[in-house]
């Protein structure tokens, strides 16, 4: 619990694999994957893959599978794909610059 609150607090982004979770049985199956759970912690969690060859997916196959097994909600979908932005190694003036385009595309 201390740990989940210092995360939260830092804001230590989070990267989650989805498929490679489910492959190394870390989540059995991606309906009970905890990413809903970490979010509402106020954790900052992304969404990656992880040797992409092995693990049977690319970062929008990770997407997808975890848009599948929980039906994500726009608002859900939307957090994560901007989380990474804020996690991106990148300096401030870059960070910002993405975070407008990226929010303005959003709005539509």
């Amino acid at each position: 619990a201390e740990l989940l609150k210092r995360l939260a607090v830092d804001q230590t982004a989070l990267t989650l694999c989805p498929l490679s979770n489910q492959r190394l049985k870390n989540v059995p199956d991606l309906a009970d994957h905890p990413v809903r759970a970490m979010m509402e912690a106020g954790l900052l969690v992304t969404v990656n893959s992880d040797d992409p060859a092995y693990f049977g997916g690319y970062v929008s196959d990770n997407y997808r599978a975890l848009d599948a097994a929980l039906d994500l909600t726009d608002e859900e979908a939307t957090t994560i794909a901007r989380n990474g932005f804020v996690a991106a190694f990148m300096g401030d003036d870059e960070r910002n610059a993405a975070l407008n385009v990226f929010d303005a595309a959003m709005r539509g």
